[in-house]
């Protein structure tokens, strides 16, 4: 039936879509083409056209019903998940469910997907073109390769005329981190467009899909760190309109932190501290200020450590307190603050104290004493990354880390020999083992790549953590090659649909090829004495 002329093109389209599912070895070279040409007569419409720079222009926007405004009593951030999940699973062609098939059964065809999605990206049918967009999405998060084309057909889904396909292209594009740098003029267009023919405050349009989509689209912007970004931003900051999704993209931002920082400033002292769930997190503000690292923010941060401890806001107190730590000896001012706080009732507070008071004045004498109590517990990883940090200083607390260690590797050994489904505990052995190398060096090698090619092993979660240690590691990481080796040939990412997958594959790659390059151009080892 798929090859018959004498049927209609939906049919056959349907049928090719099934042979693919059901006999999967039936798919060959012809079969996207095929696809391709019957979709073609489906949406039989005029195609768009390309203007005079090659640009291609979609004929007309989505026409989708207008989402209600949200309770103006309900929170902005709360209302826009709710609205989010309502989206999430329309489908605006009659063509989509067949195609998600398709592309399903298609699997680790990344070039015929990637045909397959330019078609539906370019098609004149504008369901068609906006439920590609998370497809084409889920390709390039999924799958390593060039999507460049893809990324830049996405871009060309910002359509001004169209905000609601807008909105969706500039979500997408929002989650791609490094990979959506072909569609950086493409943002910076529709933002700037914004700003000069709708109105200059665009961020707070009355009009609330053109609102969404200028704001999506700005996040993104910011994302790539660039500063065309910034004037939106601002418009988020001081008017208050929908801040809360400016507050986690303003610390892309680190060139303009002399204008970002004394607005988070003001909201800062603003936070009333004794509610549990102030209108403004502080934690999302601390977080903000410390990626600007503007020093200007220290007395605001110490001010509002103090506030949360004495309201006994534990939760509060010790994000802050890892925002003032991340400016090292630049935040000396605020060790007033800090240090009797390493006595404090919650654990977590005490052990982000103990961090910042290293951070603040590196003496290890002030610190070391401190991390022999926090390391009582087998799994306080921010005491263990602590002694990791100090460094050979940290000596003193080695025992206790070969005791963790080894106790973890004798239950993951036991859990494995009994078929035990509890899962093997292989954070600890990545903290532990990359803390070991960090103070013991050397003639702690023998422990460490081991144990954490195995964590590697069985939860690939921790790969950042294990390449971040072999990368510091020099020579002495050559036994984890062939397992480095593996993870760069792998062409999949996973089906990560986190926010941050996609920024988490990318370093994991870039380290991974670092350590390649170095241990590649290193000679082999001498062979051993006697060989």
């Amino acid at each position: 039936m798929a090859d018959s002329d004498t049927t209609d093109p939906d049919t056959r389209l349907a049928a090719l879509v099934h042979r693919a599912r059901c006999a999967p070895d039936s798919i060959d070279d012809q079969t996207v083409p095929t696809a391709i040409k019957l979709l073609r007569q489906v949406a039989p419409e005029p195609r768009p056209k390309e203007d005079e720079q090659g640009e291609r222009n979609p004929s007309r926007p989505c026409a989708c019903e207008a989402e209600p405004e949200p309770d103006p009593n309900v929170p902005g951030h709360v209302a826009a998940a709710f609205a989010d999940l309502e989206r999430h699973g329309r489908i605006h062609a009659a063509t989509t469910p067949l195609l998600m098939a398709f592309h399903t059964a298609l699997g680790a065809r990344v070039e015929d997907r990637t045909a397959l999605l330019t078609e539906q990206l370019y098609s004149p049918d504008p369901g068609t073109r906006y439920d590609a967009i998370d497809m084409a999405r889920s390709l390039i998060i999924s799958w390593r390769g060039d999507h460049t084309g893809l990324v830049r057909l996405i871009g060309d889904c910002l359509l001004p005329d169209d905000s609601y396909t807008a909105a969706a292209a500039a979500e997408a594009l929002g989650s791609l981190a490094a990979l959506a740098e072909p569609a950086r003029e493409a943002l910076a267009a529709y933002v700037t467009a914004h700003r000069t023919t709708h109105r200059p405050d665009a961020w707070a349009s009355p009009h609330r899909a053109v609102r969404r989509a200028h704001q999506l689209a700005v996040v993104a912007l910011a994302a790539l760190k660039d500063e065309r970004a910034l004037p939106s931003l601002l418009v988020a900051l001081d008017t208050d309109t929908d801040s809360w999704r400016a507050m986690g993209a303003v610390g892309y931002l680190p060139q303009c932190a002399a204008e970002l920082t004394p607005r988070l400033i003001r909201r800062l002292a603003d936070v009333d501290h004794s509610r549990e769930w102030p209108d403004v997190s502080p934690v999302t503000l601390a977080c903000a200020l410390a990626k600007l690292g503007d020093p200007a923010a220290v007395p605001a941060l110490a001010e509002a450590v103090r506030a949360a401890v004495r309201h006994k806001q534990w939760r509060t107190a010790e994000p802050v307190l890892k925002a003032l730590a991340s400016f090292g000896p630049r935040a000396a001012s605020a060790l007033d603050a800090v240090s009797p706080l390493t006595d404090a009732d919650d654990v977590s507070v005490r052990t982000a104290a103990a961090g910042a008071v290293w951070e603040l004045e590196r003496r290890p004498e002030s610190v070391v004493p401190l991390l022999e109590h926090l390391l009582d517990g087998h799994r306080n990883f921010d005491a263990i990354g602590l002694a990791g940090r100090i460094g050979p200083g940290a000596a003193a607390v080695l025992p206790r880390l070969r005791q963790i260690l080894n106790v973890r590797v004798e239950q993951n050994a036991r859990n494995e020999q009994n078929g035990s489904a509890v899962l093997n505990d292989s954070w600890t052995l990545v903290h532990v083992a990359s803390a070991l190398w960090d103070i013991g060096g050397v003639s702690e090698a023998g422990t460490v790549v081991p144990a954490l090619l195995a964590a590697w092993k069985d939860n690939d979660s921790t790969a950042r953590d294990v390449v971040a240690c072999l990368n510091r590691m020099g020579p002495a990481a050559r036994p984890a090659l062939p397992q480095i080796q593996a993870a760069l040939a792998q062409p999949h990412r996973g089906d990560q649909m986190w926010s941050g997958a996609v920024a988490f594959d990318l370093e994991v790659e870039h380290t991974c090829r670092a350590i390649l390059t170095r241990l590649t151009d290193l000679p082999d080892p001498a062979p051993a004495r006697g060989e």
